[in-house]
């Protein structure tokens, strides 16, 4: 198994996490969970992988900080502050496993956003040789031109209705 990554676009933070114990990818009405524009991954973290395909978007050097990653859900106030509270935390707490829920930089929305069409394979190819891509085996399938593309899409969507990029994460 392995860390499940949603990005998604919200108005806002309260919007973005809205029933945050649920899949941002699935629309369920009776549970008060909305319809959200997503791209759905796997092991695909903000910080390091998504952070590489930022750098190479905005043409920039790659640093652990480049997205800006604020942590909403939960929330930070109430995590646990010794050992004490961590090992007194109930099993199902979404401090222990998740989910998560982070917002993005708009500096991030607008480097991914920014990308010229003419760029998006190239881009792709230079995402695809990151270290921590080095286990897959030929990308035949056109899986990280495909994935590149419905990123910047994503965050071109966010750009032009005024929203931010979010991540869902859950273990």
């Amino acid at each position: 198994m392995g860390v499940f990554y949603e990005y998604y676009r919200a108005a806002d933070r309260a919007a973005a996490i809205v029933q945050p114990e649920h899949s941002r990818d699935v629309a369920d009405a009776s549970l008060g969970v909305p319809e959200f524009d997503v791209v759905v991954t796997k092991g695909i973290d903000p910080v390091v992988v998504l952070g590489q395909l930022v750098a190479f978007a905005g043409q920039v050097d790659y640093a652990v900080g480049l997205v800006g990653i604020v942590e909403l859900y939960p929330p930070p106030e109430g995590a646990p502050r010794s050992d004490e509270e961590w090992d007194a935390l109930p099993e199902d707490s979404p401090y222990r496993e998740g989910p998560g829920i982070m917002e993005l930089s708009a500096q991030t929305r607008d480097m991914l956003a920014g990308v010229d069409d003419a760029r998006l394979p190239m881009l792709a190819e230079q995402w695809a040789a990151i270290e921590e891509f080095s286990h897959f085996t030929d990308d035949d399938d056109g899986y990280m031109l495909s994935l590149t593309k419905d990123l910047v899409g994503l965050a071109r969507r966010a750009r032009e209705n005024g929203q931010l990029l979010y991540c869902w994460c859950c273990l």
